[in-house]
């Protein structure tokens, strides 16, 4: 008897995915990946999309760019696991001294590498704390920094991260985050922040202050940099580690190695991730060598942190980003993405807020009836909902859930920039109309 051969398409692996994993895992588009090229993806179906998103923001030196690939195979072939705490490998090393020169500031840095963005985050909070002797973190409305409890308690904003998880972990607190939208001003941020040591903690019980340079789930805001340099300013003051999340924001996302350098000043503690190893699975906290080096021997680590496969490709990364000079190219793809974005604005100012960008992290905000109280959340599910349908590939975000944002590869050509907004400017106008 012949077995029947199921014909492999979307629907039928949504089904099957469906069966078996929680629902909590869910994904954006019912789109089975067979393949995928620097800022192209096809499914299983042969269907080409232009990816926009880039697993958010980790492909910045495109899909199965070759000379990543390359360099995993030649590591592969070697070993591809010992555990670094265990037996550790020349590669994790010369990353780590690669890094640590290339950190923001003139101060000696160290490094540790693990797995996860959120795993780098709670690192620095340990770290931190054990720097200080104090309990007290400081984070951000809007902010996102992981899915794990104690980085579900920093991430500012509930759903969906954190509905029916809680309790978090105490000895967290949140100030408002400074945008010309929502009427929070630098100065209503700091006058908060006083106002918080005099009524919840004391500035001398504050291990460290957490914030993102551009805010990525929050809505890709750009943090002012007269906050950030009096924020530097008050954690030297009272003896605060200042925490940099980076980890959407690096290796040449905004226009700088880091978002940080915009603001001329150094972290004590820098996050890195997404981008740092060309889609393998890596991370780490970069920051001053005294800092760095509280926590006692065996208290930082993990089983898979610092994999020989992920560091080989983040070593691969940087040779790419310098060779292929990334920074000026994410400066070139905001503009052109910038002009494009500009253009549905002033065609619908009723319905787009803003166009903002830093490099290529590039942000479209949706209003109703031009008022900024009214986000236009319906209009975004229905951009969401037909992207697929010409051929592209999108991700939402905002503290609103009203923004379209834009993190395609450092890599892309203009031609395929140009077609994917072609697309875009397409997709949108026909919804607009109706």
């Amino acid at each position: 008897m012949t077995k029947k051969v199921e014909t492999m398409n979307n629907n039928v692996l949504q089904e099957r995915k469906d069966k078996v994993f929680a629902r909590g895992q869910s994904n954006a588009y019912p789109v089975y990946v067979k393949e995928a090229k620097n800022s192209e993806i096809w499914d299983v179906e042969g269907n080409r999309f232009i990816d926009f998103g880039t697993g958010i923001a980790v492909c910045n030196t495109g899909h199965s760019n070759p000379k990543i690939v390359e360099a995993v195979k030649t590591q592969i072939e070697k070993f591809s696991h010992t555990c670094f705490t265990v037996n550790p490998y020349e590669v994790a090393v010369e990353l780590a001294e690669k890094l640590t020169k290339l950190a923001p500031g003139d101060s000696q840095k160290k490094t540790i590498f693990v797995t996860t963005g959120a795993e780098a985050v709670e690192n620095c909070v340990k770290i931190a704390r054990a720097h200080t002797g104090r309990r007290g973190i400081i984070a951000f409305n809007g902010c996102f920094h992981g899915r794990t409890n104690l980085t579900m308690g920093l991430t500012g904003k509930t759903t969906p991260y954190k509905v029916a998880f809680g309790p978090f972990p105490g000895d967290i607190y949140h100030l408002p985050y400074p945008t010309e939208f929502n009427d929070t001003s630098v100065k209503d941020t700091l006058i908060a922040l006083k106002n918080l040591f005099k009524v919840d903690i004391l500035p001398q019980d504050v291990a460290a202050i957490i914030i993102e340079p551009t805010q990525g789930e929050g809505g890709f805001y750009q943090t002012p940099i007269e906050l950030l340099k009096e924020l530097r300013r008050i954690c030297d003051e009272h003896g605060i580690v200042l925490i940099i999340d980076e980890i959407q924001t690096g290796f040449a996302r905004t226009g700088k190695m880091f978002n940080i350098e915009y603001a001329g000043i150094e972290p004590d503690l820098m996050t890195m991730a997404k981008g740092i190893a060309g889609g393998y699975p890596l991370s780490g906290v970069i920051g001053k060598a005294e800092i760095m080096d509280s926590p006692v021997p065996g208290g930082l680590g993990g089983t898979y942190g610092g994999s020989p496969v992920g560091c080989a490709a983040a070593l691969k990364v940087l040779e790419i980003i310098e060779e292929e000079d990334l920074v000026s190219r994410a400066n070139q793809i905001g503009d052109l993405f910038n002009k494009r974005l500009n253009e549905l604005k002033s065609e619908f100012p009723e319905l787009i807020l803003d166009v903002r960008n830093r490099g290529a992290m590039i942000a479209l905000e949706l209003i109703k009836d031009g008022d900024v109280n009214k986000p236009n959340v319906e209009l975004l599910k229905a951009i969401m909902g037909k992207a697929t349908q010409y051929g592209l590939i999108l991700l939402s975000c905002g503290f609103n859930s009203n923004v379209i944002r834009f993190l395609p590869a450092l890599t892309i050509s203009d031609e395929i920039a140009n077609e994917g907004l072609d697309k875009f400017q397409e997709l949108f106008r026909s919804l607009a109309k109706n």
